[in-house]
C-alpha cells in the first residue's frame, strides 16, 4: 500500500505537529506501507526539492511570492496542488492523505478526483479556531465563516476523515460527515524515548539556581491558550507561602515578552527562570528538574476540542502534573489516577491543586505508575496508528487496488 502524505510542514521544524507526523509515518512504514511525504509553502525555504531527515524524506514545496491575505493562502494551494499533481503523476500512489490544514485538504481533494485517487483529510485542529488563538480573527466574524465553511467543503467530500480526539469527531460529526466515514486516530508516545523518573542533572539544577527549592514548571511553546499567564499568578500567589519554590520555563513563543514582564509586575521575576528553546536532545535533562508540571490551557473552543501532546509525554517520564479541566484535558486525563485537574480560568483553583500535589507525597508513586502503564497500554503509537488500516483497506479496494 503506497501512501501520500501532504503536510503543512515537517521535520527538521520542531513543533507537536512535526513530532506527531514523524510518529506516524514511522509507525506506518514498521507496518510494511510504503510512504511518500510533501510539505505545502509553509515549510519555508528550502534548498532542495527533497530532504532527508531522520531517515525520511520530504519533497518540498516552493513557497509563492504572494504575501497578502487571501492572495497568500490561494497562491499557497495552487503551488500545493502543481506539486502535488506532479508527484501523483510519477509515484501513483493508492491513497492521498492530506493533514490539516484545510489548506492541504482542498489541493489534495482538486488532484485526487482528478486522477482517481481516494482522499483521507486529518483533522488536529481547524484553522479558524487556532486563528483566533492567534488574534488574526474572531469568532464568528466573516473570515471566521468562510473559512468554517471551506473546512466544512473539504470534510464532506473526503473519502475519509480522521481526527485526533472525539471533540474533532463530535464536531466533524456535527458538520454532517456520517460516522462511518471518521475515525480517530489519537495523541499518543514512543513510551521508550522517554526515561522513567530519571534523576536531576545536578550540574543543569546548580547552573539553574534550582538547588534545594521545590520547581514547578512547563515545557513546551507559549501560545496564549496555554494559560501560562494563569500559572504565573498563581505562582506569585504560591510564592508568598512557599520561598523556595521557583518556576522553571523551558521553550519561547508568542506570549514570551508579555510573561517576563507579568513576572517583574508580580514582583517574582527573581524566582522564574526563562530557559529560552533548547535542543529536542536535550529537552528530557530540563522535564527531570521539574517536580510539578502546569498544564493551564485557557476555555475556548480549541482547547476543549483538542488534545495535546504534553500531558502524554509527562505521563510518559512518570512526571507529576496539574492540568486545566477543558475538553481536551479531561478526553486523557484521570483525575486523581494520571493527573491532576482543575477548574479552568481559576487561579484558585489552580494554587489549590498545586497545593494539594505538592503537599500529598505519598501519592506520587501510585500516581506515576499509573500515568505510565497509561501510556504503555493505551496511548501508544503502534496502537494509534493501527486504526488507520480498516479505512485505508476500504479505501483500496474500492478503488481496486491492492492494500
Amino acid at each position: 500500500m503506497k501512501v501520500l502524505h501532504i503536510l503543512d510542514h515537517s521535520i527538521p521544524l520542531h513543533s507537536g505537529y512535526t513530532f506527531r507526523t514523524a510518529a506516524i509515518l514511522r509507525e506506518q512504514r514498521r507496518l510494511g506501507w510504503d510512504t511518500h511525504h510533501l510539505t505545502s509553502p509553509k515549510q519555508g525555504d528550502t534548498s532542495s526539492a527533497v530532504d532527508q531527515v531522520d531517515g525520511l524524506f520530504f519533497h518540498r514545496t516552493v513557497p509563492p511570492a504572494a504575501r497578502l491575505p487571501v492572495l497568500r493562502e490561494l497562491a499557497q494551494m495552487r503551488a500545493t496542488e502543481t506539486r502535488l499533481e506532479a508527484l501523483v503523476r510519477e509515484l501513483r500512489p493508492d491513497i492521498l492523505h492530506a493533514h490539516s490544514p484545510v489548506l492541504n485538504a482542498v489541493p489534495a481533494l482538486r488532484v485526487g478526483r482528478r486522477l482517481g485517487v481516494p482522499v483521507v483529510y486529518e483533522v488536529r485542529a481547524f484553522w479558524e479556531d487556532a486563528a483566533v488563538d492567534h488574534g488574526t480573527t474572531t469568532e464568528g466574524s466573516l473570515r471566521y465563516q468562510l473559512t468554517r465553511a471551506l473546512e466544512t467543503w473539504a470534510l464532506k467530500r473526503a473519502d475519509h476523515v480522521t481526527c485526533i480526539c472525539e471533540g474533532l469527531r463530535q464536531d466533524i460529526a456535527g458538520r454532517g460527515v456520517p460516522a462511518e466515514r471518521i475515525t480517530v486516530i489519537p495523541n499518543a508516545v514512543d513510551v521508550d524515548a522517554f526515561a522513567y523518573c530519571e534523576s536531576p542533572d545536578p550540574a543543569l539544577r546548580t547552573q539553574l539556581g534550582l538547588d534545594d527549592v521545590e520547581v514547578l514548571g512547563f515545557v513546551g511553546s507559549f501560545y496564549a491558550y496555554e494559560g501560562l499567564d494563569l500559572a504565573l499568578e498563581a505562582f506569585a500567589r504560591l510564592h508568598i507561602e512557599r520561598p523556595a519554590l521557583k518556576l522553571l520555563l523551558v521553550g519561547g513563543g508568542p506570549q514570551e515578552a508579555a510573561l517576563r514582564t507579568q513576572a517583574r509586575q508580580l514582583g517574582v521575576e527573581g524566582s522564574i527562570v526563562f530557559t529560552g528553546r533548547v535542543p529536542n536532545a536535550e529537552v528530557q535533562r530540563y522535564y527531570n528538574l521539574i517536580d510539578l508540571l502546569i498544564y493551564a490551557r485557557h476555555p475556548m473552543r480549541l482547547t476543549e476540542l483538542v488534545t495535546p501532546l504534553k500531558p502524554l509525554e509527562a505521563m510518559a517520564q512518570g512526571k507529576l502534573f496539574v492540568a486545566s479541566d477543558v475538553g481536551g484535558h479531561r478526553e486523557l486525563i484521570r483525575h486523581g489516577e494520571t493527573g491532576t485537574l482543575f477548574a479552568a480560568g481559576s487561579a484558585d483553583a489552580l494554587v489549590a491543586a498545586i497545593e494539594g500535589v505538592l503537599d500529598r507525597r505519598e501519592n506520587w508513586p501510585a500516581m506515576r505508575r499509573a500515568a505510565r502503564t497509561f501510556v504503555e497500554q493505551v496511548r501508544n503509537w503502534p496502537r494509534s496508528v493501527e486504526g488507520y488500516r480498516a479505512a485505508y483497506e476500504r479505501l483500496c479496494a474500492k478503488n481496486g487496488s491492492h492494500p
